[in-house]
């Protein structure tokens, strides 16, 4: 009896206890999903993505405020461009930090209010938060879920 190659690495794989070539080829294994790093749980509603409850339970009650004409403008994920996109000397190309903003409305005063829901604040946030306000004069607003 001759074997081709394929067949012996086969069989040398299912006598060291491995699944061979062909069966994982034949039986994928299945991608298991991350949990996500602060243990939110995304959320969907009417087509509108949010990345935790906390988040999408403040984006109702914004809603419901601009509905009542107490806030106008509301809009969702709004960036801001903090440092531009730069050319260090050497040629490489630095693309632009961005804050992206959960919410962004006018208050009845007429000023712009820009917040964000947080769970945990990590150090990167704090820093954008210091950056927003030093190149647009804008303080952010924490939100705690």
């Amino acid at each position: 009896m001759r074997l081709t190659p394929q067949q012996l690495v086969d069989i040398k794989a299912r006598i060291a206890g491995r699944p061979s070539v062909t069966a994982m080829r034949d039986n994928p294994a299945e991608k298991q999903r991350r949990a996500q790093k602060y243990g939110n749980e995304k959320v969907t509603d009417k087509g509108l993505s949010f990345d935790s409850k906390a988040e999408h339970k403040r984006w109702q009650y914004l809603a419901m405020l601009e509905r009542a004409g107490e806030i106008r403008d509301l809009r969702l994920q709004v960036a801001f461009e903090l440092i531009p996109a730069q050319v260090s000397p050497s040629g490489k190309k630095e693309r632009p930090t961005v804050y992206l903003a959960d919410f962004v409305y006018t208050d009845p005063k007429g000023c712009q209010v820009v917040e964000d829901v947080k769970g945990a604040v990590t150090p990167e946030f704090r820093l954008k938060r210091k950056l927003m306000l030093w190149r647009h004069g804008i303080e952010v607003k924490e939100v705690r879920s």
